[in-house]
């Protein structure tokens, strides 16, 4: 095919396969889509992945779901939205940086945490008490592009954007993934940059919010940078350089770097997220969480209407999906709608 025939997805791919690392994930390697599709003439298969998560349903939800704080009032704290877009822009950087294929990134990084819960992980916590079959939210979130949307169609979404978004969640363990581990390295690199990212808008926000003050935060933690802007700058170039440095056999970061993160990671663990003050107000989301799903699971058909009838299944599958799916503003609205006395109107 001549130059001047090829489509304009085409022609990008030409581009890719001249400019990436070799390491990298061409879009014409893709091993295609559970539910195989048509190529279009414009768009990589990963620009048409990136596309569906950001107009998808569980995609704009996210604006309305806790990252720490639950339902803050202020309008400068992260929400789930907030955080997925810094992760996206971390994560851009460092592929663009290392050559690897930025569209492939950005569409993990989007869609990584569709699948998460109302009240932050104070609702994958209720899940994972109650649901007979367990809760991740990183299952979830694949749950969702697979099944969820569209209907109960799905996303469709290609292998490499399904895999690097189940294995994109940490927790307490280990940051990095074993080589091979995860199918591409663009999958690496949007694992790192969720941890590059929370660790520094969380404290940010704990700063914010007044439940930590900088005197509280251990010197070692501003050896990486003063502010917000030059400790995620610090954490973002050591990736890059130090991946290079490994010939990208692996998306990592230098000992001393890694060493500080993980501290970081701890600090944040027992003085945010396992907090007394963080426990007192996760206990209340916790119990309206409790009450829905066993309201729900008693009144199953008005969960019909909101769950596509393709994936209809177990009765505590689909309350689940309901519950998981749900924002913390919906959730607390439905508790109050369902539980609380609503005032008379007497005219």
């Amino acid at each position: 095919m001549t130059k001047t025939s090829m489509t304009i997805r085409e022609q990008t791919e030409e581009i890719e396969r001249k400019t990436f690392h070799p390491k990298a994930c061409l879009s014409s390697q893709s091993k295609g889509r559970l539910k195989p599709e048509k190529e279009g003439d414009i768009r990589t298969c990963f620009q048409r992945d990136r596309d569906r998560i950001i107009h998808s349903k569980a995609f704009r939800r996210l604006k309305h779901k806790t990252q720490v704080f639950l339902a803050p009032k202020g309008d400068h704290y992260r929400t789930r939205l907030t955080h997925t877009l810094e992760v996206s822009q971390i994560a851009r950087t460092i592929a663009r940086a290392l050559r690897l294929n930025e569209d492939l990134t950005e569409a993990i990084a989007l869609g990584h945490d569709l699948g998460h819960t109302p009240f932050g992980h104070a609702g994958e916590d209720v899940l994972r008490e109650i649901y007979p079959g367990g809760f991740e939210h990183y299952e979830q979130s694949l749950r969702v592009v697979d099944v969820l949307e569209r209907n109960g169609q799905g996303l469709n979404l290609t292998h490499e954007v399904r895999d690097g978004i189940l294995k994109h969640s940490k927790g307490k363990g280990k940051i990095f993934s074993k080589q091979g581990e995860i199918m591409t390295l663009e999958g690496g690199v949007v694992r790192i940059s969720d941890i590059i990212a929370y660790v520094n808008h969380d404290l940010d926000d704990a700063m914010r919010a007044g439940v930590l003050k900088k005197s509280d935060i251990p010197q070692e933690f501003f050896k990486i940078g003063e502010s917000h802007s030059k400790r995620i700058n610090t954490l973002v170039r050591d990736v890059i350089y130090t991946s290079q440095a490994n010939g990208l056999k692996e998306i990592q970061m230098s000992d001393d770097i890694k060493k500080t993160t993980y501290a970081l990671r701890d600090f944040l663990y027992a003085n945010i997220y396992e907090s007394e003050v963080t426990k007192r107000e996760f206990k209340k989301a916790k119990k309206i969480l409790f009450d829905l799903y066993d309201y729900y699971l008693k009144h199953t058909d008005e969960v019909f209407k909101e769950i596509p009838k393709e994936t209809i299944d177990k009765k505590e599958r689909i309350v689940c999906d309901f519950i998981a799916g749900m924002t913390d503003r919906f959730a607390l609205m439905m508790y109050e709608k369902l539980f609380l006395p609503q005032p008379w109107l007497v005219f």
